[in-house]
């Protein structure tokens, strides 16, 4: 299976600028990831604690975990609503 580089730029594009929306919707990713982390990483609290908003038990392994995945999630989101014109 070849990959076609040229059609991968075309779907991300160079002249893409920041703006309130994108930082919504990666921001609203992040949360949605840290909430769904808190709740499904088992064992939690080996590394460094970071008490934010009274969430004991979320170290700095758990929000690096979680907000990694949120900026998967968000930069994926964030190609989508660009391709059907919502941003």
């Amino acid at each position: 299976m070849q990959i076609n580089f040229n059609n991968m730029l075309s779907v991300i594009s160079l002249k893409s600028t920041w703006s309130v929306k994108i930082a919504f919707v990666m921001i609203i990713c992040n949360l949605i990831c840290i909430g769904i982390g808190r709740y499904a990483i088992k064992i939690r609290g080996l590394g460094p604690s970071i008490p934010i908003l009274g969430l004991e038990g979320l170290g700095l392994p758990e929000l690096l975990a979680t907000t990694s995945l949120g900026h998967i999630i968000g930069s994926g989101t964030i190609i989508c609503l660009k391709n059907i014109n919502f941003i």
